[in-house]
C-alpha cells in the first residue's frame, strides 16, 4: 500500500489517507480480502496519529470499502459490484456538478456545456 501525505493539501491528512486507499481498493491495487496494516501499524508508517488512522478505517468500514474481523484487523471488502456503483456513480456526479459549476462561471451556456461533455465522452 503506497500512501502519499501532502501537508500543503487543503485536504485534511485523514481525507488524503482515505482517497488514496480507496483509489488503490477500486484500481485493484489492493486486493479483495487482502489484510490491511493495523491501525498503530499505518500511523507509525505514515507518521501520524493513531486517532487519524482510527477514523480513516472507521470511514472505509462505514462505506463498505474494508472489514474489521475481531482478532484479526482490518480485511478489504469483498466486491459488492452494487455498492461499487453506486459510489462510482455519486463521485461521477460529484465531479459533473463542479464541471458545470466551473462551465457557468465561466459563461458558458447550457448548450456548450454539453457539447463538452459530449466531446470528452468521444475521445
Amino acid at each position: 500500500m503506497n500512501i502519499i501525505i501532502k501537508n500543503k493539501s487543503e485536504l485534511p491528512i485523514y481525507e488524503q489517507v482515505e482517497e488514496q486507499i480507496r483509489a488503490q481498493i477500486l484500481d485493484g491495487k489492493i486486493l479483495e480480502n487482502e489484510q490491511l496494516p493495523s491501525i498503530r501499524q499505518l500511523a507509525r508508517d505514515l507518521k501520524i496519529s493513531v486517532i487519524t488512522t482510527t477514523r480513516v478505517y472507521n470511514d472505509l468500514a462505514d462505506e463498505g470499502f474494508i472489514i474489521s474481523v475481531a482478532g484479526k484487523g482490518y480485511f478489504v471488502a469483498p466486491r459488492n459490484n452494487e455498492l461499487l456503483r453506486e459510489r462510482m456513480f455519486c463521485e461521477m456526479e460529484d465531479g459533473l456538478e463542479k464541471a458545470v459549476i466551473n462551465g457557468r462561471n465561466a459563461g458558458l451556456s447550457d448548450e456548450e456545456i454539453v457539447a463538452a461533455l459530449k466531446k470528452f465522452l468521444e475521445e
